[in-house]
This record gives C-alpha cells, sequence and structure tokens, in this order.
C-alpha cells in the first residue's frame, strides 16, 4: 500500500497535490452513498481513470468497468452468469443500513483496502478518478476529481462542495441482499458485501438514484454498452457471496451478455 508521500509523487505533475477544505458528507438513496469520515491511506496501485473489464478485475482493486463485448467475451460472460442461483425476492423486513456496519467503515476485515487507514468512500473515488485533489493535510479525503462515469458515459468535473453529484452505487443493493438471504448472515460478512470494492462504483448521482434497490430486471445502466459488463459485475459479487438473484433477475443479466 502507498504511503502518502508515494501518493503525493504519483500524483504530483497531474495536481500538485493541491489540497483545498470541502465538504466531507453525501447522502444517497437506495444503493448506497453515505460521507466517510476520513482517513491517511490510499486505495489502489491501478493507474486511476483507466476502466479494467471485470474479467480482469475480480477483486474489484482496478478502476471504472470497460466495455464486455465480443464473441468470446459475452459466452465467458454467460457462463458465470449461469453459475448465479436463482430464488423469490423476500421480504424487507428488518433492514437496517446499520446491519451492515456504519457508513464506509475501514474495519471491514477481509476484503481489499480494509484497515488502510482510509475509508472507504475515499477509497473508491481514488481508484476511480482522474486529477485526485485532496483536503489539505490529508492523503486520503478526495475533495475534487474527473469521473468517467460507466452507468452514463458521461465525464464528471466533480467538486466536493457539489458531493452527492457523484455516489457510490452498490452493484448489489444492501436492501436487494436482505431480501435474498444477507439477512441470515453474520455481521462480518454483511459488512464485507458494504464495503468490497469489487460491489462499489462511483457514478453519476442521478443515475445511482435512479436505481435505488433494484435488480438488473427493474434497472440497468443507461449506457446500454456497458450493460454486459455491469451483468457480469453482479454476477461476481453474487457468486462470491453466494447471493441468489431473482429468475427475472438473472435472465436480463443473460439477456446483456448475446443470451
Amino acid at each position: 500500500m502507498r504511503t502518502g508521500v508515494a501518493v503525493c509523487a504519483a500524483l504530483l505533475l497531474a495536481t500538485g497535490c493541491e489540497g483545498l477544505d470541502g465538504a466531507d458528507s453525501a447522502k444517497g438513496s437506495g444503493s448506497g452513498s453515505e460521507s466517510g469520515s476520513g482517513g491517511g491511506g490510499s486505495a489502489s496501485e491501478a493507474p486511476a481513470g483507466r476502466a479494467a473489464s471485470p474479467f480482469d478485475n475480480p477483486d474489484g482493486t482496478k478502476p471504472g468497468l470497460a466495455v464486455v463485448s465480443g464473441e468470446a467475451e459475452e459466452t465467458k460472460a454467460r457462463e458465470l452468469i449461469e453459475k448465479v442461483e436463482t430464488k423469490g425476492r423476500g421480504p424487507k423486513t428488518g433492514y437496517d443500513r446499520d446491519e451492515f456496519g456504519y457508513a464506509w467503515m475501514d474495519t471491514a476485515d477481509g476484503v481489499p483496502f480494509a484497515r488502510n487507514g482510509c475509508d472507504t468512500r475515499n477509497d473508491v473515488l481514488q481508484r476511480d478518478g482522474e486529477d485526485v485533489k485532496f483536503k489539505s493535510g490529508s492523503d486520503c479525503v478526495v475533495i475534487s476529481m474527473t469521473l468517467d462515469d460507466p452507468y452514463t458515459a458521461k465525464t464528471i468535473e466533480w467538486r466536493k462542495e457539489d458531493a452527492a453529484e457523484v455516489q457510490i452505487d452498490h452493484v448489489v443493493p444492501l436492501s436487494y441482499s436482505w431480501q435474498m438471504g444477507s439477512a441470515r448472515w453474520d455481521e462480518k460478512k454483511r459488512r464485507q458485501l458494504a464495503n468490497d470494492p469489487l460491489n462499489l462504483i462511483p457514478v453519476d448521482g442521478s443515475a445511482n438514484s435512479s436505481k435505488s434497490d433494484s435488480g438488473p430486471a427493474s434497472w440497468l445502466p443507461p449506457n446500454k454498452k456497458i450493460r454486459c459488463a455491469y451483468a457480469v459485475r453482479v454476477a461476481q459479487v453474487a457468486v462470491k457471496y453466494e447471493l441468489p438473484v431473482t429468475a427475472a433477475d438473472k435472465e436480463k443479466m443473460t439477456a446483456q451478455c448475446g443470451g
């Protein structure tokens, strides 16, 4: 893991390691875009802003979500989706965000970036952003960046004073997972799902809000080119956590990849 000095060196030409004070809160809905407290760590060795194929990013430590296309990749995608189990969506009774730990905790042991001194929200902003600038005195709290949003294909010049413009999407929403079985998990596993970078993508805030806690049968990214990659990411998370999806969601996922 890089130290603050290494981060500064890596970003020197692009940012001058500037820090401007900014607000440190963002509130989202459904799939989760809460504030982070900010510490002193850094997210990833992957080059910021360079979209990785989900097949080349099985642990979620690389940035972005690159297009999955071509017969070979679509076949691979369908084979992965086929591994996902199905069941009916249960009730939301008892769901509370706090059942998954406090928002963006750095202590969700067992997932990348845990205990690196930086909260999960800022970890994934660093992972996916370009021209990242940090709060003065911090190598963790991101206050501005450029984001190539895979969901909308927009380039967003994000500033922390407009924090909700970029939200962190839980690819498999937490309340959806609750209805599909995570209500019966222990708290450690729920904390992992909530903070696993494999399940987290910074995206346009309005797109994230429109998704809420929908599965793929009810919501897909507006950017049609990315829909197979999105389906693959849902499948990666579902397989990793042995979490089923509804039959309708699985059918829709398969359809995005030529099935």
